[in-house]
């Protein structure tokens, strides 16, 4: 049984769409770019939104009960590849050293012209 998650915490979705998405043990969810909840802006440069998208992702996580340790797979959405050092970086701090699996793909455009996004799939097993 499906059952949807409206963040209280992380940035306001941008269309008609769920933050999350829970079925059985899974967790599902949807992209999060390097909005600041606060101001609903995004800060300049991939680092800074790198560093935002993942803060974000961190807060659904912990309104769900869970860590990044939770995360089995994430997709990394880069406007420009060539910042993926960069990023990658970031990342790697974010998750430790228990990293989830990943994909990462340079696209043409996110919404806001944002640089980065991330998704995510965890489990809701502790």
């Amino acid at each position: 049984m499906k059952k949807c998650f409206l963040t209280q915490r992380g940035p306001k979705a941008l269309g008609p769409y769920s933050t999350a998405n829970i079925c059985g043990s899974l967790c599902f969810l949807s992209g999060m770019l390097g909005i600041d909840p606060a101001t609903g802006k995004l800060p300049e440069g991939p680092e800074a939104q790198a560093r935002q998208a993942l803060a974000n992702v961190g807060a659904v996580l912990d309104e769900l009960g869970l860590t990044p340790a939770s995360v089995l797979k994430t997709t990394v959405f880069l406007k420009d590849l060539n910042d993926f050092g960069k990023v990658n970086a970031i990342y790697a701090d974010f998750f430790g050293a228990d990293f989830p699996a990943r994909s990462c793909v340079e696209v043409a455009k996110l919404p806001m012209d944002a640089l980065v996004e991330v998704e995510a799939i965890a489990t809701m097993e502790k």
